[in-house]
């Protein structure tokens, strides 16, 4: 997550959503257009000092549910708000090294050959991932 472009983002919708759309009153001359930080935080239900911080770069990563509620909060299009949560997923996970990702399945050898699957009459062979194989 780039805390700075989720800021900037934020800042911009914020300036955007006009205090009376948003159930505010007027409350008379205001430095910056659109809602105040507090009233944001307020209709998402977050603190206004996480909101600050999320604004400005700071904030830890914030959850999908916050996202989602400052989404509500700052009346975001449905395109709008899938960026708001593109912005703050958590990176994709790194990928590993070639090689086998997972244990032979039982039965199985490291020679390639594989034994014939069980008859009726003998017991299956189970296997998990992380578990030792077994019959049943």
């Amino acid at each position: 997550m780039d805390g700075s472009e989720l800021g900037g983002f934020l800042r911009s919708r914020r300036a955007r959503v006009r205090p009376a759309d948003a159930g505010f009153a007027d409350g008379g001359r205001r430095r910056t257009p659109g809602l105040r930080r507090a009233e944001v935080a307020l209709l998402a239900g977050i603190s206004v000092d996480y909101y600050v911080r999320l604004e400005q770069g700071r904030g830890p990563r914030p959850s999908a549910q916050v996202l989602t509620a400052l989404g509500r909060a700052l009346r975001l299009t449905a395109d709008e708000r899938d960026y708001l949560l593109r912005l703050g997923a958590p990176p994709p996970p790194e990928r590993a090294a070639a090689g086998p990702t997972s244990p032979r399945p039982c039965g199985g050898s490291s020679t390639g050959s594989t034994t014939s699957p069980p008859s009726p009459s003998t017991p299956a062979t189970t296997w998990s991932p992380g578990t030792r194989c077994s019959s049943r």
